[in-house]
């Protein structure tokens, strides 16, 4: 199983989004629970979220490669469907 390091900001509205998809995801597949995720608060890591290349938060990779990145006006199914491909990956 694969590590997920998302980045995210506290007041950001799509993050809190992207929470609670995770927690409906696991709540629906615990296996899912599973999966290591690294939550790295952008403001408060700005020297490793440098290290990423990624324009807007919630943004989840694996290693260096980019699986998700959330855009302005996503739907809540929308952003749970790209999280669900993001854990499906890393339980490859």
């Amino acid at each position: 199983m694969k590590k997920v390091t998302c980045f995210y900001l506290t007041t950001c509205p799509y993050c809190v989004q992207g929470k609670k998809a995770l927690a409906d995801l696991v709540e629906e597949n615990p296996e899912y629970g599973k999966v290591e995720i690294e939550w790295i608060e952008e403001n408060e890591h700005p020297d490793i979220a440098d290290q990423y290349d990624y324009y807007a938060c919630p943004s989840m990779f694996i290693g260096k490669e980019k699986l998700y990145e959330a855009h302005l006006f996503e739907t809540y199914d929308e952003c749970k469907e790209k999280i669900r491909a993001v854990l499906e990956s890393a339980m490859k």
